[in-house]
C-alpha cells in the first residue's frame, strides 16, 4: 500500500489535528516532526517532542502512539525540503 507524501508543515498540522482529537489531549501540541533519514519505505518520520499544555502525560503517550499508527499508514514525509 502506497502512502501520500506531505511536506513537514503539512504533516505536522495533520499530526496536531489528530493528537488534539484524542481524548484528554485537547491542549497538547506537536511543534515539529523529524525525518528518519535511513528509512526508505513506510513511515519515515517521528514525533520527537510534544508540548503537553494541560494534558496528562499518560494521555499524550497513548495518543502519540495512536497518531503514529494512524498517520503512518497514510502519509510519508517528503525529505526534499
Amino acid at each position: 500500500m502506497a502512502t501520500i507524501g506531505r511536506n513537514n508543515a503539512e504533516l505536522t498540522q495533520l499530526a496536531n489535528d489528530a493528537l488534539r482529537s484524542e481524548p484528554g489531549c485537547e491542549t497538547a501540541r506537536v511543534p515539529a516532526l523529524q525525518g528518519l533519514p535511513d528509512v526508505r519505505q513506510g513511515r519515515n518520520w517521528e514525533i520527537p517532542n510534544v508540548v503537553l499544555g494541560d494534558s496528562l502525560i499518560s494521555d499524550v503517550d497513548r495518543a502519540v502512539l495512536a497518531v503514529h499508527r494512524q498517520l503512518g499508514r497514510q502519509f510519508h514525509l517528503l525529505m526534499d525540503e
